[in-house]
């Protein structure tokens, strides 16, 4: 479902008389379906970059990066934006929403943009972000004004809104508690049994150890950090 081959990232630092830093060199794996993926690795290995080349925030320098059959480091910005609002799913650190929209919408909103009716649409808003143990007198107030965790929380019942095929998940269970970690853990088993495939950064090492098949060390990856 995932396949990246021989992918590498380089920063050019145009206010540092253009110096170029080697960020990552040869990656190479691959993502089953049904398969959970750790990117593990010290802070400044590359895993956040990698994460946002695969998603196609950021563009390779060279390689391929597929998923589902597209190759981001090639795809056009139309085929990325439909690769992300049909095939590939991502559950950041922090919500980005538009201010003022109602916590409601904004969780049903990737399921309206595949063409689920907005009845069926809130139906499963409503039912995960029960599931995440959001108050429902705040489902109709915009979640700019929640806190961290109940942010956080809205963001993961936004992601796992729709059934993508494949997701890509930045600290899940960062700063959550037991019961809500357990619940997103859960979503992470539930997906993996539909055939999702999906990569991840858990700094969680018992929910790593619990969700994740394997580990890719990116440290093997970056010049000059020890793997």
């Amino acid at each position: 479902m995932i396949e990246l081959k021989d992918v590498s990232k380089t920063f050019t630092l145009h206010n540092q008389g253009s110096a170029v830093i080697e960020v990552i060199n040869n990656v190479s794996f691959e993502v089953a379906t049904g398969e959970c993926v750790a990117l593990t690795g010290a802070s400044g290995a590359g895993k956040s970059t990698l994460m946002r080349m695969i998603y196609g925030n950021y563009l390779t320098r060279a390689g391929s990066i597929q998923i589902g059959g597209l190759d981001m480091a090639q795809a056009e910005p139309r085929e990325v934006i439909a690769l992300r609002r049909e095939v590939l799913g991502y559950v950041s650190q922090f919500l980005r929403v538009v201010p003022r929209v109602p916590t409601l919408a904004v969780v049903a909103e990737p399921l309206r943009m595949v063409g689920v009716a907005a009845e069926a649409a809130q139906a499963r808003a409503q039912a995960l972000l029960t599931q995440l143990n959001i108050p429902e007198r705040l489902w109709t107030l915009s979640p700019t004004t929640f806190s961290g965790g109940e942010q956080q929380r809205v963001n993961i019942a936004r992601g796992f809104a729709h059934a993508y095929p494949a997701m890509l998940l930045d600290e899940p269970t960062a700063s959550l508690d037991s019961v809500n970690r357990e619940v997103v853990l859960s979503l992470i088993e539930e997906a993996k049994a539909r055939g999702v495939a999906i990569i991840g950064i858990f700094h969680d090492e018992a929910a790593r150890a619990r969700v994740c098949d394997r580990e890719i060390d990116v440290g093997r990856f970056t010049p000059g950090v020890a793997a």
